[in-house]
């Protein structure tokens, strides 16, 4: 399982039972009813928090219950109401019922809050039931059970803008130049797990969120390669770059993949505004550097990119010219 995606149950409390007594006196030998209700059982509640990055907190404690409420007591008092309990998740955690496979809620924004599940009624004491005709009556009714369910958390990170590319494409590099992110690199597929986030200084005071997704292969948008669990996240993203390595596959063909990828996923992927980026130009020579991005740009008007780039990160290179692209794709 990744650390985007979590199963939990998660249990509210049961209302305390109501209270049969009698009130007690000196002097009054057949005092009235004084049985008190039954407190409120606690709710279960989520709470999107901006400092959490990841759902691998839900790895190590899987089940979450509130307390249950107080029974009630004499002299017509009403029992404790049970602690609510708050859970805290990512901000773009989506919530999802697992038994019916119902989106339960989405919370995007830092404080957003939702009931997953509300605490049982407590139970009436007997003090609810007096009347004219029973004015001692001994009957009380129990607390209201608690909500129990299964619910599953995705997590769908939340960027300005997303590099997309098929695995070992130079993303994680990037990313590591560009930000303060420091994600796993290494020269071999599938380095990238999970996705990772970083802030863009652009200059003038002004940045963006760009996020590094897990490679993507033919078939992703099916699920293989566990591409579901790739491309949900740039479903919340403003532009992509479309980042291709031409000293291992043929730029068009890549590409072509890449956006059908995103086309079959969702059609929505497919009308976010995208630029294309050629990396790794320090590993071949200047006649191939300057093929391969002329076959991309090509392949880029066609599909309506919004520009065409090669850098290479590693060296240095286009990264002031990237960095100005980010603020037009951010700019919208």
């Amino acid at each position: 399982m990744f650390l985007d995606t979590a199963i939990i149950t998660i249990a509210s409390g049961k209302g305390g039972d109501g209270k049969v007594s009698t009130r007690r006196e000196k002097y009054v030998p057949r005092g009235g009813p004084d049985g008190g209700n039954g407190g409120r059982g606690g709710s279960v509640w989520l709470l999107a928090d901006a400092h959490l990055t990841t759902l691998l907190d839900f790895r190590y404690r899987r089940k979450y219950e509130a307390e249950e409420g107080r029974q009630g007591g004499a002299n017509n008092c009403t029992g404790a109401d049970g602690h609510d309990i708050e859970i805290k998740v990512p901000c773009g955690t989506v919530v999802i019922d697992e038994e019916t496979g119902e989106q339960i809620g989405d919370l995007v924004e830092a404080g957003d809050r939702l009931l997953l599940a509300e605490g049982g009624r407590g139970g009436k004491g007997n003090w609810e039931f007096r009347n004219a005709r029973n004015q001692t009556p001994m009957k009380a009714t129990p607390g209201k059970p608690g909500v129990e369910r299964v619910v599953r958390f995705e997590l769908k990170l939340i960027a300005d803008i997303a590099l997309v590319g098929e695995p070992n494409a130079g993303k994680s590099t990037l990313l590591s130049v560009l930000t303060a992110a420091r994600p796993k690199v290494a020269d071999y597929p599938f380095t990238t797990l999970v996705p990772n986030l970083g802030i863009v200084d652009l200059g003038d005071y002004a940045s963006c969120t760009l996020a590094d997704i897990p490679g993507l292969i033919e078939g992703a948008s099916e699920g293989r390669g566990l591409g579901h669990e790739f491309l949900r996240h740039v479903e919340r993203t403003r532009a992509l770059l479309l980042l291709v390595d031409p000293s291992t596959v043929e730029p068009a063909e890549a590409l072509g993949m890449l956006r059908g990828e995103l086309e079959s996923y969702g059609g929505h992927l497919a009308r976010l505004p995208f630029a294309v980026v050629v990396t790794k130009s320090d590993v071949m020579n200047d006649e191939d550097a300057a093929a391969a991005l002329a076959k991309a740009r090509h392949w880029a008007t066609a599909a309506g990119a919004v520009d065409t780039l090669q850098i290479s990160a590693v060296a240095g290179r286009g990264l002031t010219e990237l960095r100005h692209l980010l603020r037009r794709l951010n700019a919208g």
